[in-house]
C-alpha cells in the first residue's frame, strides 16, 4: 500500500508484527550490521534501532528483507505497473479497452511530480547527528547505504530531467574532512556520470542532493533499472500512487517526503580516496580516488528515521529488491530486449558476474540448430544499461525440449552443459569493461567477458561419478561434487601467471579423454569442501573469482581466426590470485558484543535461538 512517509510505513509494520524495537543504546559500529545480518538470515522482522550510539535519530532496516513484507509495500503498486508495462510493451493493447485506460489515467496523473512552495523539510542537523552504520572492520568510514542521490543536467531542475541513483556516500574517515565533506562513488554506466561530465564541460558547480529515508517506494525506485526515457522521480511516484513532492531551496532540490535531504556541491578537482567497503560481491571494494561533496547542508522533517542496508556477500536485504524488480520488469523485458524471453542476474554469484537468459531463434528453421539470433541478442545485453555489467553470459534458445527457467540455475546449467558444443559456443569480449566492484579483472573497470550461446540438441550425458578424477596430477587434488557436470578440484595457492598457465596445461593433458567430457565444467579453487558444500558457493566462487580471458582453460585449447575452442572439459580457475580484494569476515569481538544484546531481547532471541 502506498504510505507518505517511512513512519507511517515502520508504524504499518509494526502492527502487522513485522517490525521489532529495540530500545536500548547499541553501537552503529559493526554491532547493530551483525544483528542485521543475522536477523535477515532468519526470515525476521524489520528493526528499528531506537538508539544508534552517537547519533540523535533512530534508524530503521531490514524492510525488504522478506517476500512477505515486500508483498506488502508494493503488491498493489505491482497490479497497477504491470498494465503500464503492457501498455508500453503493446500500446495497441491500450487502445483495444479505451474503458479501462480511462479509468487509470487519475493513477498516472496523480503521480506527476508537483512543486510546493515551503520546504517541510525545515530543520537541520550536522553531518555528525546522524546515525554512523560501519557494516566491516576494515571499511573506511561510516557509509549511507541506501541514498537517493539526485542529479540534474546544469541549468536544469525539471523531474523530468533527474536522475536518480542510489550511489554509496562514505560520511567520514579517511582523509575527509569531518563534518565538511563527504565521499561520492559512483560506478560506469551511471546516469549521474553524464550529468557530473556536462557540469564539468560547462564549469558550473555541481549540486546534488542526497535524500534518506522517505517512503519505500523511493529506495526502490533509486535503483529500478528504468526504460530510456521514463523520470526515476515519476516512477517514485508510480510506485507510491501519490505526487513525488518537492521544494527547491537555495537553488537545492529538496523532497518532500524524505526523512533527510544532504545538500552540497561536488568537487571533481578535490578527488580524494574512498573505501574500502564490504560490497555486495563478499569483498571489500578497495580504496580509489572519487569526487567529494562540500559546502554541506543537512535538511530533516520533524521526527524523522534514518533508513540504511547492510550490503555483503549474497544473499542480503538488497535480494529482495533484485526480486522484487524482476517481478516489476518482466513484462517490460522482451520491448527492451527484443527476442529475449526472460533474464536472471544470479544474486548468489554477486548478481553481476552472472547473467542466465532465454532468447528466441527464429532464423533458418529448416537447418539443423545452432546458435544464431539469441548471439545478436546476447550481444544487446551486453551493450545495455545494466545487462552491460554482466561478466559470464549463458543463453540458451527457447525451445520445446525442456528448457528450465532461468529462475532455477542447477537445471539450466545442467540443460547447457549438456548441449554446448565448446568448438563453436565460446565467445569472449577481451580488453572491456565489467563492475567496478569487481576486482577479478586485469586492473581496476577493466576485464573480459564470456558469452556462452546454446541452441544444440543434447550432445552429452552428465555424470557426477568421481571415480576417474581419483589420482589427478600434482598439485592437483580433491575432487568434489557440484552437480552432474560439475567437478570442483583443488588447487595450489596460486602464485603467478606463468606456473599456472603451465599447471593447466599438465590438467587439461590429463583429462584429455572421451571419457571425461560428461564433466564439461572444472573448477579449480583453493578449498573444493567449501566450494562444493551448497551449489551457492559455487557460484559465488567460480564466478567472483574469475576472468574469462585469463582463467578459462580447455582440452585441446586452440584458437583459429581469432575464436578460441576447446574440447570438454572447460575449465575455470577461481583460486584467490594476488590482486583480489579480501573476503568479508566479521570480527570475533563483534560476535560477542551482537550475542550480549540479542540475549537481552526476547523476540530476537527466540527468532535465532
Amino acid at each position: 500500500m502506498p504510505y507518505n512517509s517511512l513512519r507511517a510505513c515502520c508504524d504499518a509494520l509494526e502492527r502487522a508484527g513485522e517490525l521489532v524495537r529495540l530500545r536500548e543504546e547499541i553501537d552503529g559500529d559493526l554491532v547493530i550490521p551483525e544483528i542485521h545480518r543475522r536477523v535477515y538470515r532468519a526470515g525476521g522482522p524489520a528493526l528499528m534501532f531506537e538508539k544508534v550510539k552517537g547519533a540523535k535519530f533512530p534508524a530503521v532496516s531490514n524492510l525488504f528483507g522478506t517476500r512477505r513484507r515486500t508483498g506488502m509495500l508494493f503488491s498493489s503498486a505491482l497490479k497497477k505497473f504491470e498494465w503500464l508495462a503492457k501498455a508500453k510493451a503493446d500500446p495497441w493493447s491500450a487502445l483495444k479497452r479505451p474503458g479501462a485506460t480511462i479509468a487509470r489515467l487519475p493513477y498516472l496523473f496523480n503521480a506527476l511530480p508537483r512543486k510546493h512552495d515551503n520546504n517541510r523539510l525545515n530543520l537541520t542537523c550536522s553531518l555528525g547527528d546522524l546515525p554512523k552504520i560501519r557494516a566491516w572492520p576494515k571499511d573506511g568510514g561510516a557509509f549511507i547505504t541506501m541514498p537517493q542521490v539526485i542529479s540534474f543536467p546544469p541549468g536544469d531542475r525539471r523531474p523530468a530531467s533527474a536522475n536518480v541513483g542510489m550511489y554509496r556516500i562514505q560520511l567520514d574517515g579517511n582523509d575527509y574532512l569531518p563534518g565538511g565533506e563527504v565521499g561520492l562513488h559512483y560506478q560506469l554506466h551511471r546516469g549521474i556520470g553524464i550529468h557530473h561530465l556536462m557540469h564539468k564541460q560547462q564549469g558550473i558547480p555541481f549540486q546534488i542532493s542526497i535524500a534518506v529515508g522517505g517512503p519505500p517506494a523511493y529506495s526502490l525506485a533509486a535503483v529500478f533499472p528504468l526504460p530510456e526515457g521514463l523520470s526515476e522521480l515519476l516512477f517514485s511516484g508510480l510506485l507510491n500512487e501519490s505526487p513525488y513532492r518537492y521544494a527547491l531551496v537555495d537553488g537545492h532540490f529538496i523532497p518532500q517526503e524524505a526523512d533527510f535531504c544532504i545538500v552540497g556541491t561536488v568537487q571533481d578537482e578535490a578527488l580524494k580516496m574512498e573505501g574500502p567497503f564490504g560490497d555486495h560481491l563478499g569483498y571489500y571494494s578497495l580504496e580509489h580516488p572519487f569526487p567529494t561533496v562540500r559546502n554541506l547542508s543537512v535538511y530533516h522533517r520533524k521526527d524523522p528515521i534514518w533508513h540504511f542496508t547492510v550490503v555483503g556477500r549474497p544473499p542480503q536485504e538488497d535480494t529482495g529488491l533484485g526480486d522484487l524488480i524482476h517481478d516489476f520488469v518482466a513484462e517490460l523485458t522482451q520491448g527492451e530486449y527484443p527476442g529475449i524471453r526472460d533474464l536472471h542476474a544470479v544474486d548468489a554469484s554477486g548478481v553481476h558476474p552472472l547473467l542466465l537468459a532465454v532468447g528466441s531463434e527464429r532464423y533458418m528453421p529448416f537447418r539443423d540448430r545452432r546458435p544464431e539470433e539469441i548471439l545478436t541478442q546476447a550481444n544487446l545485453l551486453l551493450g545495455k544499461g545494466q545487462s552491460s555489467l554482466a561478466k559470464y553470459l549463458f543463453i540458451a534458445a527457447h525451445q520445446d525440449d525442456g528448457l528450465p527457467s532461468v529462475r532455477d540455475v542447477p537445471r539450466f546449467m545442467r540443460y547447457v552443459l549438456e548441449r554446448v558444443d565448446f568448438r563453436e559456443d565460446l565467445h569472449f569480449f577481451t580488453k572491456t569493461t565489467i563492475d567496478t566492484l569487481d576486482y577479478s579483472g586485469e586492473s581496476w573497470n577493466a576485464g573480459s567477458k564470456l558469452l556462452v550461446a546454446c541452441n544444440r540438441n543434447r550432445l552429452r550425458t552428465l555424470s557426477g561419478d568421481l571415480t576417474l578424477f581419483s589420482k589427478l596430477p600434482a598439485p592437483f587434488g580433491n575432487a568434489r561434487r557440484v552437480d552432474d557436470g560439475i567437478v570442483a578440484i583443488q588447487g595450489a595457492p596460486f602464485s603467478d601467471v606463468h606456473t599456472s598457465i603451465q599447471q593447466m596445461e599438465t590438467l587439461c593433458t590429463w583429462l584429455d579423454h572421451p571419457e571425461f567430457s560428461a564433466y564439461p565444467l572444472v573448477v579449480i579453487v583453493d578449498d573444493s569442501d567449501f566450494t562444493a558444500a551448497c551449489y551457492e558457493n559455487f557460484l559465488w566462487v567460480c564466478f567472483t573469482r574469475s576472468n574469462p580471458s585469463h582463467d578459462v582453460y580447455g582440452v585441446r585449447a586452440k584458437c583459429e581466426f581469432k575464436h578460441w575452442s576447446c574440447s570438454p572439459p572447460m575449465i575455470i580457475d577461481a583460486r584467490i590470485k594476488p590482486h583480489h580484494a579480501s573476503e568479508l569476515e566479521v570480527a570475533p569481538e563483534t560476535l560477542r558484543k551482537a550475542d550480549e544484546i540479542i540475549i537481552r531481547h526476547p523476540e530476537l532471541k527466540k527468532l535465532l535461538s
